[in-house]
């Protein structure tokens, strides 16, 4: 009995291995939405213009596999919550927009996908 409670434990490791920790499906992404300074803040950290807070530091080391893999390994919660905070900064700041796509997709590569996936519901 305790192997089998061994092998279904791994088994479910395996599963949810294959998705970011889901500790952010929660985040609260209203400050970033609602002030433009800790929207910049993320931004600046991201492209290495300023100081990471913890979150923002985790967040930081996703973005190039997120990117290629248009966000492959997130939850449905967490596309959701990056995709309305993408938007964000494409409408209020895209001149950082544009210096975090030339930091993370100099050769465009990833594009098309990643736009589809920015207007998937």
């Amino acid at each position: 009995m305790k192997s089998i409670c061994t092998v279904i434990l791994f088994v479910l490791s395996l599963v949810y291995a294959d998705f970011y920790n889901s500790r952010y499906d929660d985040f609260d992404i209203r400050p970033l939405l609602e002030n433009d300074r800790i929207l910049l803040s993320y931004t600046k950290c991201f492209l290495d213009q300023g100081p990471c807070t913890p979150d923002a530091k985790d967040f930081k080391k996703v973005i190039p596999e997120a990117l290629e893999t248009s966000c492959g390994k997130c939850t449905v919660k967490q596309k959701q919550l990056i995709r309305k905070v993408i938007k964000a900064v494409m409408k209020q700041h895209s001149d950082a927009w544009n210096q975090l796509v030339e930091k993370y997709d100099k050769e465009r590569k990833y594009r098309d996908s990643f736009n589809k996936f920015l207007e998937e519901d």
